[in-house]
Order: C-alpha cells, then structure tokens, then sequence
C-alpha cells in the first residue's frame, strides 16, 4: 500500500486527512491486532471512505451508527483474529459508543428540535464529528456519541439554561429510543431518471440551479457523491440533497401520454 500515492488522489485537504487517519488505523489495527474506529462520518465521508476500502480490497470493517439505518456513522476496522466476534456480532459496541438521554421537564415537552440540540452541542465546543445521529422526540432527545465524550457532552450541556432543568442518563446502545419514521409520499412527473431532473422536481427549483448544487457536491445518491448531472437513477434509490432533505425513489408508476414518467417518492420529514 503506498500512502503516498492514495493521498495523491484526494483534492480536498479535510478529504486527505481523513483518508490518511483511516490508512494509519488500517496498519494500526493489523499490526496491533485491535480495533480502531472512526468518528462519526456524513453520508459522503462513508461513502468516500468504503470506496476507498474497497480499492484496497480491505474486508474487515463494518459501518456503525448504533441503529439500522443510522445516518451518520462510523467505520469499525478490526484485525483478521476478531473475524468471527464480528461476524457472529458478538462485538460490544457501547466500548466505543455511549447514548446521552435528555429528559425535558414537562413544561419543556415538545419545544425543541434537532438544529436546537445540535446547536447546542456546538455551542459548547463539540466537534460535529463526535457526535452521531440525535433522536429527538417529544421527552427530549437521544444523543449517540463517541464514549470518550460522554461525560464531558453531559456536563457541558447541563450547565447551558436551555437545558438547566433537564436530566441527563448514560445508556447503552441497546437502551436507544427510535421513534418511527415520518414520510411523505410524493408523486412527481418529470421527463427522465436522470438525476437532475428527479432532484429538480423533489426540492422545485430550476435543472441550472441543480447542477449547481451538484457541482457543490451537496447531492448524495446511495452514500455516493453524484458528480454528474446525467446520472441515471432507478427504483430504491435513496437521495440526499443536503440542505434540502432526503427522498427514496419507490417505482416508477406509469407513463404519461407525452411520454413522461411519474413516479412515487418518499420524503423523509
């Protein structure tokens, strides 16, 4: 594996950064025989980073969020001697993820969201990356980060008067409370699979404006950065338009008389 030479590849600096963090814990990890993990990735860090993985044909790693379906995760890298602990999913993950409960008193209930707890957690001075998905719900919220941080993320938000009469609980991953998930299902028309036609209908802007929000790499399809707008799209494909909301391509239904195609689409709200 030359180093050098994969880095080489990156244009962006905080990409080249953390492709080299991840090749230092690949020989870590084999050389040690531990694991080592990540911190908590965006949907295109993974994305980069599996491709990545995968170039090298390098197998022992699983992505981990603390739930199915997590949207910001973690890329765990372990030795070939812990094969079977992973592949029999007898790994402990609460050694490298903690859940902060955040129960609101009842005058509370209800009033804040998640740009509220997340702009707290920055507020006092976490990094984005340490911290996973917050589940929010209408007691307060759950908070899945990374365990080295957990008493320290308590003590820092307890001490901000949003949260000055609200209790906080260690848990375990198993603990997790996820609410259901809220969709809308929408049924757009629009002239082909391509990508920007689809995201042009989905967030109702221009197909200029598109692929300027493609050329800022703010679209995702499937963890993968689109960097083209002709990109053609099927059937259950997930989308993120960041800034602008996540969708699922469920089918395509009929085909209109003028030879448009409309299809039914699920927007996470």
């Amino acid at each position: 594996m030359n180093k050098q030479e994969i880095l080489n590849k990156y244009e962006n600096e905080e990409d080249k950064l953390l492709v080299a963090k991840v090749l230092d814990k690949i020989e870590f990890s084999q050389k040690r025989n531990t694991v080592e993990s990540t911190e908590f990735l965006d949907i295109r860090q993974r994305g980069m980073l599996e491709k990545l993985l995968q170039g090298l044909k390098y197998t022992n790693y699983e992505v981990y969020g603390g739930y199915e379906n997590s949207e910001r995760t973690m890329i765990i890298l372990y030795p070939e001697k812990l094969e079977t602990v992973f592949n029999q999913k007898q790994f402990d993950y609460n050694n490298l993820i903690q859940i902060i409960r955040i129960q609101l008193p009842n005058e509370m209930r209800g009033k804040y969201n998640h740009r509220d707890y997340l702009g707290a957690v920055i507020k006092v001075g976490i990094r984005r990356e340490k911290v996973g998905d917050i589940l929010v719900s209408i007691d307060g919220a759950d908070m899945i980060v990374c365990k080295d941080m957990a008493d320290y993320l308590i003590t820092s938000l307890s001490e901000l008067t949003r949260f000055s009469k609200s209790n906080f609980t260690k848990m375990n991953i198993e603990e997790i409370y996820i609410a259901p998930q809220q969709t809308e299902i929408l049924n757009i028309i629009i002239p082909s699979m391509r990508v920007d036609s689809i995201v042009s209908e989905l967030i109702k802007t221009s197909r200029s404006k598109v692929i300027e929000i493609i050329n800022q790499e703010r679209v995702i399809v499937n963890c993968e950065v689109v960097i083209k707008n002709s990109k053609m799209l099927k059937e259950n494909d997930k989308i993120t338009v960041r800034g602008k909301g996540k969708f699922k391509i469920n089918k395509i239904l009929n085909t209109t008389k003028k030879g448009n195609l409309v299809l039914e689409v699920e927007k996470y709200i």
